[in-house]
């Protein structure tokens, strides 16, 4: 099956929606990457909370809009947490979405991933060693560095779609978006979003966001890929290095979004 290809009209109309609806997103993330997170969130028009504490975090999931669950810094604690947060999100019946961060080689966060797996994510945002690894192929790649194409990952993506009931985002060069059925590609992006750290994770924060708005999901999902990669080519040829990337590309994301949301306004 070829994948068909995302329009940029669907990148601009969820960049207007996210603007309009500005969702919340409860992050329970990784220790490097909360604050870049919550600057992309921002950028977008959607409102980020990072509440922690197990107890809180199970009443929160409940109030926002969307949960991330990125599991890149796992502890034991942190892990209380987000059963506990899954668990709230389930009963109000917010969408989450799971980054599964180094999934394949660590045995802890493998068993957590899969685990978790059955409280049924709205979505799943990964790289493809980590897909793989996640759909029961192969051990993962090199610590969070994927060692596979995003192309490679197609089939594991479909069946791990088809077999969880999520939206599975392969990202990479290319990425990919299927329901199990569909698949759509996104190109665009550089090679310099992979110098940064928390690219991926923070798109896993919008792909999350992107879950609460009205319309297709599959779509939703992809045009967050797409809105990434069109704000990483923007910022990338305007940046001097990786020093100058971030700020650039949250300019990037911040305008996409402006001028989407005043175009159909």
């Amino acid at each position: 099956m070829q994948p068909d290809l995302l329009s940029p009209a669907h990148t601009a109309q969820l960049a207007s929606l996210m603007a309009t609806h500005s969702p919340l997103v409860h992050c329970l993330t990784n220790q490097v990457v909360p604050s870049f997170t919550a600057n992309v969130l921002l950028a977008i028009g959607a409102s980020p909370a990072m509440v922690v504490d197990h107890e809180e975090a199970l009443a929160f999931s409940a109030i926002a809009d969307a949960l991330l669950i990125n599991i890149g810094t796992l502890t034991r604690e942190q892990a209380l947490s987000m059963r506990a947060a899954i668990d709230g999100a389930n009963r109000a019946g917010t969408p989450w979405t799971l980054d599964p961060v180094a999934v394949g080689p660590l045995a802890f966060r493998s068993r957590f991933a899969r685990e978790i797996l059955a409280h049924k994510p709205a979505a799943i945002r990964g790289n493809a060693s980590e897909i793989l690894a996640l759909a029961g192929y192969g051990s993962g790649g090199r610590g969070v560095d994927t060692t596979q194409t995003a192309q490679d990952a197609l089939s594991a993506a479909r069946e791990l779609a088809q077999r969880s009931g999520a939206i599975v985002a392969v990202t990479g060069e290319v990425d990919y978006v299927t329901d199990g059925e569909c698949m759509l590609s996104v190109i665009g992006g550089d090679a310099l979003m992979t110098r940064v750290v928390g690219t991926g994770c923070a798109l896993s924060a919008v792909v999350a966001a992107a879950c609460t708005l009205p319309g297709s999901r599959i779509e939703n999902v992809a045009a967050a890929c797409g809105m990434f990669a069109r704000a990483g080519k923007q910022a990338s040829d305007r940046c001097q290095g990786p020093g100058s990337f971030p700020s650039l590309f949250l300019d990037a994301l911040y305008h996409l979004s402006t001028e989407a949301h005043h175009d159909t306004h």
